[in-house]
């Protein structure tokens, strides 16, 4: 183990990636030190690089990339009883206060001091060593792989967001953007026992991949379709009406699209994050009593995640499309932004 050698990934600005070397941390009671293992690249990612922000959260000064990833325990902090040193990890990156209404309830998502990875202003995991609180890291059996631990993240979003939508035996369910969360959604759909899945994109690699991860229709939209045949069209492929939609792409169209298409009494989740505000068809959804339901990460989906790889029923690792070595992080980047790469997960690998 190189203890001297702490090469990281800093943001400084819209499309400056920079490789330095930081110092190691020493990890503080409840922390362990990570060696870092497997680092994805997130569509989140990618927002802060080529945008600088996303929302009200804004790059103002240096910032390390990074939130979904794996990697071993090499130092343990006081107090940490639920892993030891050499444990392989996959790392939770959100911590939030455990205080709070939110935190007893259950639902730390929604926690107002939350501290998330690469969320500006907080550092991310992007880096050879990195600290994180034990009880955000979740022991990896020995025959999951790292790149699977670091899937766990995305994963987790499919799972909270199939929790939100009340999947089960026997649901029809639209998906409406195969993107990663597109994909970790349908893959936990199916595994829920979702009878029927519908999923749409307009590009039609990602498409196939869909129908490869086991959708059993996936429709190529056109950008200047009308709103009423993208509507008919799903109705068809589903020869009736999906009773819920999960929502993963965070364009207006689609957006409108998931209301519209749900059947009458149905769910409709939104996890695709577009613009601040969108014109939607809320009388339609009131007077079919559609439930619209919000999804921001997830909270407590992590040992889910992991059961569903551990046992076999969720396989992701058809989604890595790239891999790259740290010292690459700017080619796995130009990657990950590129249109015609047709990268669907980039991995890093730190070591």
């Amino acid at each position: 183990m190189d203890t001297g050698n702490n090469l990281t990934a800093v943001l400084y600005g819209i499309n400056d990636i920079r490789l330095e070397q930081t110092p190691i941390e020493e990890p503080n009671d409840g922390e362990v030190l990570l060696q870092m293992a497997c680092v994805g690249i997130c569509g989140s990612d990618v927002h802060y690089l080529v945008n600088g922000r996303i929302g009200d959260f804004i790059v103002e000064k240096p910032m390390i990339i990074g939130h979904e990833s794996s990697g071993i325990v090499a130092k343990l902090g006081k107090n940490v009883k639920n892993l030891k040193v050499g444990d392989r990890v996959a790392i939770e990156p959100g911590v939030p206060c455990r205080l709070c209404q939110f935190c007893k309830e259950g639902r730390y998502n929604l926690c107002r001091e939350m501290i998330f990875c690469a969320t500006p202003p907080i550092h991310g995991s992007l880096r050879r060593f990195y600290r994180h609180a034990a009880d955000f890291c979740f022991k990896l059996p020995d025959h999951v792989s790292f790149e699977e631990g670091a899937l766990m993240e995305p994963l987790a979003v499919g799972v909270h967001a199939c929790k939100r939508a009340n999947i089960g035996i026997g649901s029809k369910v639209l998906i409406t953007g195969a993107g990663p969360i597109g994909l970790v959604t349908l893959l936990v759909a199916k595994a829920m026992g979702a009878s029927m899945i519908v999923i749409t994109d307009l590009i039609e690699q990602r498409l196939k991949v869909a129908e490869e991860l086991g959708a059993n229709k996936a429709i190529q939209l056109q950008r200047e379709m009308k709103e009423e045949d993208t509507v008919k069209l799903i109705h068809a492929a589903f020869d009736g009406e999906p009773d819920k939609t999960i929502e993963a792409s965070g364009a207006e169209s689609c957006i409108r699209v998931a209301i519209l298409a749900t059947k009458a009494g149905g769910i409709a989740v939104l996890v695709g994050m577009g613009a601040p505000e969108v014109k939607i068809p809320l009388i339609n959804a009131l007077i079919r009593e559609v439930d619209i339901r919000g999804v921001f990460r997830y909270a407590n989906d992590y040992p889910d995640a992991l059961a569903l790889i551990a046992s076999g029923k969720v396989n992701v690792k058809p989604l890595i499309t790239h891999n790259f070595k740290m010292e690459q992080t700017v080619d796995a980047f130009d990657a990950a932004k590129s249109p015609t790469s047709g990268a669907i997960k980039v991995m890093i690998h730190c070591q």
